[in-house]
């Protein structure tokens, strides 16, 4: 009983901690009573970025909307469950499902038609918009996309993180007890071969992701993905508008040939752009390299 409620109460504090020092960036819009986390900056054409797997909007914030708020009005959206933007479907939230809210969100600030680019997870819901909200995007970008359907298996921690046991069990002891060190373990091991940026965990703020109600929303997210993708990809050459993939050729999260390769034959047009040696984050190793790719997608869109 007592470990039960030190737990409780290191988990409550930590997660209190963790929205202290990482509070929202822009403004919550209220999306037909779904919390929905927008930041915007710049003026142009509108471009929405959308972030992977664990993130929130402070991924593309670091590097690659400032580059982007030069030439273009950005938004930056938390997907649904994940840093400010509140979670609606119990079992979790689907990549079409998030397209429809965040297209939503983009249409309520005035983005009828935008640019959409997301990276990882955040290319699956992407490619979500462009197949089923093909009157609401201009162009598209996908960075180290999720798009074609793998054959490995769940690791084992999304696999109980999904759970509701796992849920009431094994996620408050995370939160409460896991040390800072395995965190920035964790961030080398995603952005392997290159390192995090200095400033970047600073910036981030691992801690939104380790509370729990983030990391079971975006387990379920993990869990279901796999037939979200097999179910849409026969879809993918419906895709008309302008269409940029860059991804990084020593990417072992999210293989370049098992994926992007596969996928620009499947989009008419498209465009892919491999970046040598760099790893699964080209938003922020190589932001400039993917805002080039963004701005050749407005081109191509006639933004310009």
């Amino acid at each position: 009983m007592f470990a039960t409620a030190t737990t409780a109460w290191l988990t409550t504090r930590r997660e209190a901690r963790a929205e202290s020092d990482f509070p929202p960036e822009g403004e919550i819009l209220d999306i037909d009573g779904t919390a929905v986390h927008a930041v915007v900056m710049g003026r142009g054409p509108d471009v929405v970025l959308i972030h992977g797997s664990s993130g929130n909007t402070r991924d593309m914030t670091f590097a690659l909307a400032p580059i982007l708020a030069k030439s273009f009005r950005v938004i930056v959206f938390d997907r649904p469950g994940l840093g400010y933007s509140q979670s609606f479907n119990p079992d979790g939230e689907t990549i079409v499902e998030q397209a429809d809210i965040l297209q939503r969100a983009a249409a309520r600030l005035g983005a009828d038609q935008p640019i959409v680019a997301g990276h990882s997870y955040g290319g699956a819901v992407s490619l979500a918009w462009a197949v089923t909200r093909p009157e609401n995007i201009s162009g598209l970008v996908l960075i180290a996309p999720a798009s074609v359907p793998w054959e490995t298996p769940l690791d084992s921690f999304n696999r109980v993180s999904s759970t509701s046991l796992g849920n009431a069990l094994i996620l408050p002891l995370i939160t409460a007890f896991i040390p800072d060190w395995y965190v920035e373990t964790a961030l080398e091991n995603v952005f392997s071969p290159q390192k995090a940026p200095e400033g970047y965990a600073r910036h981030f703020g691992p801690s939104l992701t380790l509370r729990r109600a983030s990391m079971h929303a975006n387990a379920k997210q993990r869990a279901n993905l796999l037939g979200e993708i097999t179910r849409l990809e026969p879809r993918y050459p419906e895709i008309s508008v302008p269409t940029e993939i860059v991804h990084g050729t020593a990417d072992t999260t999210v293989g370049l040939e098992w994926h992007s390769h596969r996928l620009v034959d499947r989009i008419p047009e498209a465009e892919l752009i491999e970046l040598d040696g760099i790893g699964h984050m080209p938003q922020v190793v190589a932001a400039p390299e993917v805002a080039a790719a963004i701005e050749r997608a407005a081109q191509r869109a006639g933004l310009r």
